[in-house]
């Protein structure tokens, strides 16, 4: 649960207190306010625009960083759109989650898993901007409950 989502639920359950509901109403709506305005301004930053265009990219895991698989990501300025080519694969659609001063959050999946065959396998990938370079973190969930942890890197083509 997202943290706006618990600061709402949290406001929605105090408006239904049956005890002075106005007064505790009032206070919640100053907290969430409060909260609120930072949050917003931690979503300033990085701009779609920003890192639109083809980046190409690796995929790495364990101590010595070893690639398992290269990718295309294709970012819109938009946001629509985006996709991650696996090499002989793909292209599979990327949602946004989330963004903020230099990083993107993105989701894909389910689909098959390079590392894992015959398993389905939906990432998160953190990435992390800076110019014509992009460097992060990915996790893998597969459907047994695991998750793989790695690395990613791009350079974005010209």
């Amino acid at each position: 649960m997202s943290f706006s989502n618990y600061v709402y639920l949290n406001y929605v359950y105090l408006q239904e207190l049956p005890m002075k509901g106005t007064l505790l109403s009032v206070l919640a709506g100053c907290a969430i306010a409060a909260v609120w305005t930072p949050l917003q301004a931690q979503g300033s930053g990085i701009k779609l625009s920003d890192v639109a265009g083809t980046w190409e990219g690796k995929s790495m895991v364990g101590p010595k960083d070893s690639v398992f698989a290269t990718w295309v990501l294709t970012a819109t300025a938009d946001g629509k759109g985006w996709t991650e080519k696996l090499a002989n694969r793909g292209p599979y659609p990327l949602r946004i989650i989330t963004m903020g001063g230099d990083s993107i959050v993105t989701e894909m999946g389910p689909y098959p898993s390079v590392l894992r065959r015959g398993q389905m396998v939906r990432t998160r990938h953190f990435r992390h901007f800076k110019g014509d370079t992009m460097t992060g973190s990915f996790e893998a969930h597969y459907a047994t409950g695991d998750v793989v942890r790695g690395k990613i890197a791009a350079t974005r083509k010209m």
